[in-house]
């Protein structure tokens, strides 16, 4: 008779990328108890459509709870993997009391700013549209139950080179940012085990943060129809829109392909979010932030 594992480890991989690199990431945990399960998507079926790679790791995980149905689930995945374990979680409610704690590695949960770019209308360049899709409110809404970690390289004070770092960020996931890692690195690299464990740990669900005035202020301009979280490289190239009395300011810069940027700072000029709208949705920006004039000014 087999013996019943400790935990079911589910890990992951991303887009372009197959299970090997996450599978030598599970090694790094010390999980000889777990059964662990690395569903291989395919190279090629990453650059496709997300629908039948959700299908396939939802399917997988049907099975395994079958088979061990009082064991409980920790959640691991990287990029695209951790989007493929939000819809999946989103789907199947009834297994959030199962599931002991989640890591996304470096996932776009905002909406991947260079998805966007490359397929703007949505209308489904590759994988771009579905990469590029918000999903902020699906995992704020999943770790007010399950412990949720977000880990995020910042190679370049902005980004991992590939994920925004704003885009890694939403309420009740404890972030951790790792400085001068890229976008590969995190799939297996030692600290990003070294922080899984020490979460593992204490796997704690985050508070979310105080309702102050900022806060306010950036929600609401992520609400803008079309709205990316954005690199704060162009932070300097901005100029000042309006200005606060607590000395927060609301400011904007067009990119040369005619993406409008909008950035939050505080009064100590330190950019608190960055955010763009392509072409498309420049009115209803324009009208928010003429909303917001009317009831300041």
């Amino acid at each position: 008779m087999t013996e019943t594992p400790d935990f079911i480890l589910y890990a992951q991989h991303g887009w372009a990328d197959n299970h090997k690199a996450i599978a030598k990431l599970t090694k790094r945990l010390n999980v000889s108890k777990a059964r662990i399960i690395t569903p291989n998507l395919g190279w090629i079926r990453t650059w496709l459509r997300i629908e039948p790679l959700i299908e396939q790791v939802e399917q997988k995980a049907i099975e395994t709870i079958a088979a061990y149905p009082n064991t409980p689930m920790r959640i691991i995945g990287h990029s695209m993997g951790g989007l493929i374990w939000l819809e999946i979680l989103s789907r199947h409610p009834e297994w959030h009391p199962k599931v002991e704690s989640l890591v996304l590695i470096a996932s776009p949960v905002g909406g991947a700013d260079l998805a966007r770019i490359i397929d703007p209308l949505g209308i489904g360049i590759g994988i771009a549209r579905d990469l590029g899709k918000n999903r902020r409110q699906i995992a704020q809404s999943i770790a007010k139950n399950i412990p949720t970690l977000a880990i995020a390289g910042d190679q370049d004070q902005g980004s991992d080179g590939t994920i925004t770092l704003e885009a890694t960020k939403f309420e009740g996931a404890k972030l951790v940012v790792l400085p001068s890692l890229r976008h590969p690195e995190l799939k297996n690299h030692c600290q990003v085990a070294t922080n899984i464990i020490n979460f593992w740990a204490n796997p704690v669900i985050t508070a979310p943060p105080p309702i102050d005035f900022a806060y306010k202020l950036i929600e609401r301009l992520r609400l803008v129809p079309g709205m990316t979280d954005a690199h704060q490289r162009d932070f300097h190239r901005a100029k000042t829109y309006l200005r606060f009395d607590n000395g927060l300011t609301i400011r904007t810069w067009k990119h040369p392909l005619q993406m409008e940027h909008v950035f939050v700072a505080n009064g100590k000029e330190q950019c608190l979010y960055s955010g763009f709208v392509g072409w498309m949705h420049f009115r209803e920006l324009h009208q928010v932030l003429e909303e917001i004039t009317r009831e300041f000014n």
